[in-house]
């Protein structure tokens, strides 16, 4: 249930003037003087993304003062569903004097939690089987960025899980965690306890030893031994540590983070483009880029641009699919079956799509990159489109609001 609207304190006017932008405050003031106007205002986005607008909504009643012309909101879509571009997203009806100043901040509050919404269930719907981390805390400049990258992303999740995908399953930081249905973040190790630990295997035990009832996630490319860290902690782990832990439900996960300027040990060029043939039962390169772009889109690329994309990703440098492929053959060949593969490091939708395509083995995903790519996407629009009643907006905007009735 909704919170009735007060009168606003002087506080939250001071709040709202400093961070409006300042033609809004002198609008404000000029319709006070000359008289006030009930007008509906309509916010759109110029790309197709996904609602996720509660943010903006709740501003929107927090600073709209009770003894203003009765406010009035109308969704037009329901939170989590799909909005084409250019699609008014939700209408609002009130003062003028009261509305003007808080367009700026409205604005502010939908378009990253939209379009994090869009990526991130894309990401999901890709990698069904996946579960999916939020890691984007380090990619934010502070709260505000963060709070709507993870209500979006968590809003994009919740409708990839309603359509059988894993989803979201947590947050890096105890900020965002709620969003997630869950009380704190989830992590066990950056590189930096690796290097102070002096070997992967210590650190995983020092982790351990530190929090015994945690699920153990061990980064294992600090040292650029991926495949033998690797199995020196699974040896560890299920011949000497896992038998003695009573509970017997502990999860022991290997993360990928490979630096994307060099080859996860062991392979180049030429052995990634075998693994993946063999994976894919491919006969050479060529076929496999076809087969995970699929014959429409490869034949359309007549510039290779995206071929290039693809092969970084199946055969590149970093978190590649043949690393990944590679990490979960080594696991099954010494019998280590049991362990879970997270990888991390560049996953946006596009890497998302590509691994999908290529029914990489991977089990976590933790990424950061559903945030925009490009800041350009987030910038949401709103227009008053009736003054007291009467249809009235600026030339050029006509089509994206007529026929709609606050």
């Amino acid at each position: 249930m909704n919170k009735p609207l007060e009168p606003l304190s002087s506080e939250q006017q001071a709040y709202v003037r400093r961070r409006t932008d300042k033609y809004f405050t002198k609008s404000r003031q000029i319709v006070e003087k000359f008289g006030d106007k009930t007008v509906t205002y309509g916010v759109f986005l110029r790309r197709g993304v996904i609602c996720a607008v509660n943010p903006a909504i709740e501003m929107l009643r927090q600073y709209y003062p009770a003894d203003a012309t009765p406010l009035k909101i109308t969704r037009l879509y329901e939170e989590g569903a799909f909005v084409p571009d250019q699609k008014p997203i939700f209408l609002y009806t009130g003062s003028f004097a009261a509305l003007a100043e808080l367009e700026t901040l409205i604005l502010q509050r939908v378009g990253v939690a939209c379009v994090s919404a869009y990526n991130a269930n894309r990401m999901a719907m890709n990698l069904k089987k996946a579960a999916f981390l939020d890691m984007h805390a380090r990619h934010s400049p502070g709260d505000d960025l963060s709070l709507l990258a993870a209500y979006g992303a968590s809003v994009g999740s919740r409708i990839a899980k309603l359509n059988g995908a894993t989803g979201f399953v947590g947050s890096s930081q105890d900020l965002t965690a709620h969003f997630y249905g869950t009380e704190q973040g989830i992590g066990t190790m950056p590189h930096a306890l690796v290097g102070y630990a002096g070997s992967t295997l210590r650190a995983a035990q020092l982790y351990v030893e530190t929090h015994p009832q945690d699920n153990l996630t061990v980064l294992v490319d600090y040292f650029g031994r991926e495949y033998s860290d690797t199995l020196e902690i699974c040896r560890w782990w299920y011949n000497d540590y896992l038998p003695q832990d009573k509970s017997g439900l502990r999860q022991l996960s290997i993360r990928l983070d490979t630096h994307g300027e060099r080859y996860a040990e062991g392979l180049n060029f030429e052995k990634s483009v075998e693994i993946i043939v063999n994976w894919l039962h491919m006969p050479n390169e060529y076929e496999a880029v076809r087969y995970v772009m699929g014959e429409e889109a490869y034949d359309a690329d007549t510039l290779n641009i995206v071929k290039d994309r693809v092969r970084r990703v199946l055969f590149g440098t970093g978190v590649s699919v043949a690393a990944t492929i590679q990490m979960r053959q080594t696991l099954d060949t010494h019998g280590f079956n049991a362990a879970r593969i997270v990888c991390s490091s560049g996953f946006n939708l596009f890497k998302c799509k590509m691994f999908a395509n290529s029914r990489a083995p991977v089990d976590v995903v933790g990424t950061g990159s559903f945030i925009p790519e490009n800041f350009n996407d987030t910038f949401a629009t709103a227009d008053i489109f009736m003054y007291d009643g009467q249809f009235d907006i600026k030339v050029g905007r006509e089509k994206l609001f007529q026929g709609l009735n606050p």
